[in-house]
């Protein structure tokens, strides 16, 4: 059997067609109008009005959008236009966009995506990586949901972690029929395409990441930084000090917070948009960088997948001892990586080369964050091109 005949043998994958409930919707609209917001942050008219967080204005601004303007059934009609499908692995449904391409030559490309991210963000992107010019690679496009995120099951017991995410990626993979694929992914879909590519390299093409972990190396010293990387481990420490509460939290009280997740929608959306503020490369408003449309669509799916409680457990079963990713062991998977200015992790080239074995691609953009698919789809795309435009077929 060909590759092409096992990717259309869907034994075990069931086509899955997004159709929320009118009441859900219905319920959802009177859970806005009822919303009860705080009073104002105290920083308000002052030159940083995020200093405590996410707006009041802005939340309740948003607030109405949801309301009176998001139309989730186009949303809804986008997705189950590309193909969502489910498959049971390891215990737990799994869903899916397969969205094949109609050229002979196109190479299977896994995206993972990460938090607080979802499938949607790679909605822009799709279409330009299935059906390029004749001139550019195409590729067939696996979106999973991450388990506990969207419509993928939330698991019911501990033991989710990076490793059991890999290892249920490649047997997706397997089951529609791709031997040997490309992957890539950005802030936990990093973490899992790293893992992907430490435990399964026979599997894994070629991966490419906006996020390289990796660490200092041994007797490395800062005399060897350029200033711009010395501005980059600046501004990931700046972070860490002051924008990872949201990690404390999820990390160690998924559940706590979890109940405001899944019963407030202002709550889920206020600290969803929070995120692209900070991670985003949108000079201080998050439209800047990400419509409001695409914002809201984000989020609704969250919402209307009650996974807020869910998604945020990947933190904590990564917290626990030897569940979190591998920081050392080398990555021997031919290797592209896109720096955008605004990442919230950008470490220098020289560390990465040192992990990173087989570094084939390396490219620092000029305009960009955390958010690439959302924020820079075409910058996004041309990179993939360019990283798996010669990738190895074995």
């Amino acid at each position: 059997m060909t590759a092409d005949q096992r990717a259309t043998d869907h034994t075990g994958i069931v086509p899955f067609a997004l159709n929320v409930p009118t009441e859900a919707i219905d319920d959802l609209h009177s859970r806005l109008r009822a919303s009860r917001f705080p009073e104002h942050e105290t920083v308000l008219g002052s030159h940083d009005e995020w200093a405590q967080g996410i707006p009041l204005t802005y939340v309740h601004e948003l607030c109405q959008y949801w309301l009176h303007d998001h139309d989730w059934r186009r949303l809804e009609a986008e997705l189950n236009g590309l193909g969502q499908w489910t498959t049971e692995i390891d215990g737990l449904d799994i869903h899916f966009l397969h969205v094949r391409s109609s050229r002979a030559d196109a190479r299977p490309l896994l995206i993972t995506h990460g938090w607080p991210g979802s499938v949607v963000e790679a909605l822009d992107v799709v279409d330009d990586l299935v059906n390029p010019p004749d001139d550019e690679p195409a590729f067939h496009v696996v979106l999973p949901s991450l388990p506990g995120f969207g419509f993928s099951g939330k698991p019911s017991t501990p033991g989710w972690d990076l490793r059991r995410i890999a290892d249920a990626w490649a047997e997706l993979m397997a089951r529609l029929g791709y031997e040997r694929f490309l992957a890539q992914g950005g802030d936990w879909g990093a973490m899992v395409t790293i893992t992907l590519a430490i435990h399964h390299p026979d599997r894994v093409a070629m991966m490419h990441t906006t996020v390289p972990h990796a660490t200092r190396p041994s007797g490395f010293s800062d005399d060897e930084l350029t200033a711009t990387e010395r501005d980059w481990l600046d501004h990931e420490t700046q972070f860490r000090r002051t924008g990872m509460g949201y990690a404390a939290i999820q990390s160690t009280r998924p559940q706590t917070i979890g109940y405001g997740f899944v019963d407030s929608p202002a709550a889920q959306l206020a600290w969803i948009i929070e995120k692209f503020h900070d991670a985003a490369d949108c000079q201080g408003h998050p439209e800047n960088a990400v419509s409001q449309q695409r914002l809201l669509d984000n989020v609704a799916f969250y919402w209307f997948s009650a996974s807020g409680a869910s998604s945020a457990r990947l933190y904590w079963e990564s917290a626990r001892n030897g569940s979190g990713l591998d920081m050392t062991t080398p990555v021997t998977v031919p290797t592209a990586v896109s720096v955008f200015p605004e990442e919230l992790r950008k470490l220098p080239r020289s560390w990465v080369e040192r992990r990173f074995v087989d570094l084939r691609h390396w490219n620092v953009l000029d305009r960009g964050g955390h958010f690439p698919m959302l924020e820079t789809p075409t910058t996004f795309v041309a990179e993939l091109r360019a990283s798996f435009r010669d990738a190895p077929d074995e």
